[in-house]
């Protein structure tokens, strides 16, 4: 039986880290964890007997490092290396903003900015560039968005490879990494003048659920209901979902108040309940100064609000693609930090919400294991 819950919060000054029984009652924290750094993505690998921890720490002075704990967070120790360009690529490493376990228990998958794959066979500690995706045919044409050109999803379903890349769009590996193509039948732009390009798309989040297969969601780059510009309005166009493996994707934003955002998250047992932070476009804060997350039940088709717990007014919160997700107990709470230093629980699915810690620094990330 789970006795303990995890949390892996990367902020603007380190990483920390939560922990708690499984009632969630109180959650002692320590850290920061390679203090005064910027920590955009973390992962927790619990596969093996012993848990590991993963964070980032980049620092355009001192170098790009990974962090690694064997002990549930309580210390962490650098990898012998971090991934990185060979001299003679010409692209440097700025940031790592994704982590995630490959099929092996030591085998690794990282994604960075500038947009690139590397992959590690020996728990982190050397890196080789995957050329399949770092090298595409389309990697010239790629533009950064507003957090920079950055590989920031890495899925992992059916034996398939998922990549989200901001701005490049939603790429497909069916032979382990080997090579990509570009999969955006449905994925729109409202900044360039073709509505629905090949790749181009300022992806934001992409999520699986393993109960149905070929199942996928999607927050794209929303919020273009009122351009006025070439080709007009283009409303719906920022969450989505798939039902082939994401070859196709279809709107089911009808119904929010936005359909901009960041992090979209899915139940871990029921593949129709979805959740959202929907934001304002312009200002990438909830709308009207009340924050809500929204859950859709049937997979898309229809959205509840909840804020039971959440301030009334005068919270521009501002939460990013990485820094909400859900636990895997029987009956799971969603988590999500913001860009002002709240950590907020919400049990029930996201029926009632609390205040965890109200003073963090800026939170990138959060991730939660049940250990």
């Amino acid at each position: 039986m789970a006795d303990r819950v995890v949390l892996v919060i990367g902020t603007k000054k380190g990483v920390f880290v939560a922990e708690s029984s499984s009632g969630r009652g109180r959650f002692e924290l320590r850290g920061p964890f390679g203090e005064g750094v910027g920590v955009y993505t973390t992962m927790i690998d619990a596969r093996g007997k012993t848990p590991r921890v993963y964070a980032s720490s980049c620092n355009p002075f001192f170098g790009m490092k990974l962090l690694c704990s064997t002990d549930v967070g309580k210390k962490f120790r650098e990898t012998k290396s971090a991934p990185t360009f060979a001299e003679q690529d010409g692209r440097a490493l700025a940031n790592i903003w994704s982590l995630e376990p490959g099929e092996s228990k030591k085998e690794l998958w990282c994604g960075v900015e500038p947009a690139a794959l590397f992959h590690s066979t020996d728990n982190g500690n050397s890196w080789e560039m995957v050329n399949g995706i770092s090298n595409h045919r389309h990697a010239s044409e790629w533009q950064p968005g507003n957090g920079g050109l950055c590989l920031h999803t890495i899925v992992r379903e059916n034996g398939r490879m998922h990549l989200g890349i901001s701005t490049g769009g939603h790429y497909v590996s069916d032979d382990q990494g080997e090579s990509f193509e570009a999969a955006n039948d449905g994925v729109g732009v409202g900044f360039a003048p073709d509505p629905f390009p090949e790749f181009g798309q300022c992806v934001h989040k992409i999520a699986a659920t393993p109960q149905v297969p070929g199942r996928m969601y999607m927050q794209n780059h929303g919020g273009w209901a009122d351009w006025h510009g070439p080709g007009g309005s283009r409303p719906n166009i920022g969450v989505l979902r798939s039902d082939d493996h994401g070859q196709t994707w279809h709107s089911i934003a009808q119904g929010l108040p936005s359909d901009f955002g960041f992090p979209i998250v899915v139940h871990p047992e029921d593949p129709d309940m979805v959740y959202v932070m929907p934001l304002e476009p312009m200002t990438r804060t909830c709308p009207g100064g009340t924050p809500a997350v929204w859950r859709s039940r049937n997979g898309g088709k229809s959205w509840r609000r909840l804020s039971k717990g959440l301030p009334k007014r005068h919270s521009y919160y501002t939460v990013l693609r990485d820094a909400m997700t859900i636990d895997t107990l029987k009956s799971p709470a969603l988590y999500f930090g913001t860009t002002t230093g709240q950590l907020w629980l919400g049990r029930e699915s996201g029926d009632e919400w609390k205040c965890v810690f109200d003073s963090l620094p800026p939170i990138y990330s959060v991730k939660v294991a049940v250990i």
